[in-house]
């Protein structure tokens, strides 16, 4: 009864898609996992979205969410200089995942990748800008202690001045009181310089609204995202990358000997220093037509080239 048990155990675990992703207390483990999940084809991707929109299937969505996870690990990689935990941009990435699967309409005629990155970037920008005040200010030991430190001491020198009659309205620390709280700290002058400047700080707006008239206002928040990973520009990488070398290759091969020829020693084997290769002349000597004749041929070749290019992507 164990053995014929086995079997449908092992099915179920299985049929069961959230079972292949591991917990987030391993992140490295969950990235490999869903790195390694298959992606959809687009009329999977549609029968799919069909599938929940019509009967609300759950299986189905979980295939649209786990086929997309690692899109939500791609884009999360963009705010890592926030300095927040990598594992949470992930978890807040996938939430703006599951809202966009929920919402996709699969009659629109766009892969749920282009709707998704919307949803997902909106729920990370969003959990930053409510935590962006739980960011370590302090993260060295020295700095710490100048945290903890740094606003009692001023209000001591501040307590001093006072009873000299001197001046209580500045705010910042002057030169000398800079040396003597960083010998009391047993610290670097620099670093009670840079604490007193992250502490003085004014707050500033991550994600501004548009001015009142109208134009475009940029915050921190337009600059910190870091464009070479972001997926379609790693997705447009990748497929040029496939194109200028299996792309290229299998176009060739669909030339005759001499117009794959003529294509290498005109386009191909040049140097960037335009060095190499061989000019229209030089070829028409070698196979005793004229310059134009090769430039006809070449012409063609490209034609063709073009074409089989177009087929492969």
């Amino acid at each position: 009864m164990t053995l014929s048990g086995a079997p449908a155990a092992n099915q179920l675990a299985v049929a069961n898609p959230w079972a292949m992703v591991p917990s987030l207390g391993n992140l490295d483990a969950y990235i490999s996992a869903a790195n390694r999940l298959p992606l959809l084809t687009q009329e999977e991707e549609q029968r799919f979205a069909r599938r929940l929109r019509d009967n609300n299937d759950l299986e189905a969505a979980g295939a649209l969410v786990l086929s997309h996870l690692r899109l939500v690990i791609s884009i999360s990689r963009q705010y890592l200089g926030y300095g927040l935990p990598h594992g949470d941009l992930i978890q807040e990435g996938n939430v703006g995942l599951m809202k966009a699967v929920k919402r996709f309409d699969p009659d629109q005629g766009v892969r749920l990748v282009s709707y998704a990155i919307h949803w997902i970037k909106a729920e990370i920008h969003e959990y930053i800008l409510k935590n962006w005040r739980m960011v370590k200010v302090a993260t060295t030991k020295a700095q710490r202690k100048l945290f903890f430190n740094l606003r009692s001491m001023k209000q001591g020198f501040k307590a001093d001045a006072a009873a000299l009659d001197a001046d209580t309205h500045r705010e910042t620390l002057s030169e000398a009181e800079v040396e003597q709280m960083a010998r009391q700290l047993n610290v670097k002058r620099e670093d009670v310089l840079e604490m007193e400047t992250r502490l003085s700080g004014g707050d500033v707006v991550l994600d501004p609204s548009p001015a009142d008239d109208g134009d475009e206002a940029f915050g921190p928040i337009a600059y910190l995202a870091d464009a070479s990973q972001e997926p379609t520009a790693q997705i447009e990488s990748r497929e040029r990358d496939r194109l200028s070398s299996d792309g290229i290759s299998t176009a060739l091969q669909a030339l005759d000997p001499r117009s794959r020829r003529i294509v290498e020693e005109r386009w191909l084997k040049v140097n960037d220093d335009g060095s190499g290769g061989m000019t229209l002349h030089e070829l028409a000597a070698d196979y005793g037509v004229s310059a134009e004749r090769i430039r006809q041929i070449e012409a063609a070749a490209m034609k063709k080239m073009k074409k089989a290019l177009a087929e492969f992507a």
